[in-house]
């Protein structure tokens, strides 16, 4: 059965629904720029929402991922402290080196994702270099002039997925909603699907209708035999 992930997840009641949904993972951003970032000013709430969301998800039974870019040591040091996520999901231009170093650092069963930009067969070629990572998210380039790597809404070309080998499990994003998330999976035989924006009523507030008939539509039953 294809598996689901809903991100950008900003409140423990939208967790809780996703959670009853049938949703296999919730994730919270942790990116200044984003309108779904949870991270607080700086100070000692900083992380009170991202810790509330987090047990939220223990509780409703579904795992948590925690979205960073580029995070600075210090941000990562306390997300890797007693309140730990299920997944570091990282989106932005880390190398394979660090992927690995961090995930040398972590206690099993915390998962490491790393979040690869695709736009041309060479991005697609990148995903062997990332061999500590657990799982690889493929998403659309963001515009050049864009402020944050991801949640942008649009999708790549997914011909280019025509032939690829994933040398990890791997999940699709970009551009995904209701409508159009059982012909992606149709077409690119994404093992699990990614949705932030496209279950939105408005940028950083998540639609409950629309979480539902997203899951309803990547688990239903022409997708999962």
């Amino acid at each position: 059965m294809t598996a689901v992930k809903i991100c950008g997840v900003t409140t423990p009641q939208m967790v809780r629904h996703a959670a009853e949904c049938g949703a296999d993972w919730v994730g919270f951003v942790l990116v200044p720029a984003s309108p779904r970032n949870v991270l607080g000013d700086e100070g000692p709430g900083r992380f009170d929402l991202f810790v509330d969301l987090v047990s939220a998800a223990r509780e409703a039974a579904v795992k948590s991922v925690a979205l960073v870019a580029d995070a600075d040591a210090r941000t990562l040091t306390t997300l890797a402290g007693a309140q730990q996520p299920d997944v570091f999901q990282f989106h932005g231009k880390e190398t394979p080196d660090f992927i690995e170093a961090f995930a040398g650092d972590l206690a099993p069963p915390i998962e490491v994702w790393k979040a690869l930009a695709v736009s041309a067969p060479a991005d697609l070629e990148r995903a062997g270099d990332y061999e500590a990572a657990d799982r690889l998210l493929l998403d659309a380039r963001p515009p050049g002039d864009a402020a944050r790597t991801g949640g942008h809404g649009a999708a790549f070309d997914w011909s280019l997925l025509e032939g690829w080998r994933a040398p990890r499990p791997w999940l699709l994003a970009g551009g995904l909603n209701p409508p159009n998330v059982a012909r992606a999976i149709e077409r690119t035989r994404a093992p699990a699907v990614d949705v932030s924006s496209g279950v939105e009523s408005a940028p950083g507030v998540k639609d409950a209708s629309g979480i539902a008939d997203f899951i309803g539509a990547a688990k239903g039953p022409r997708n999962n035999g």
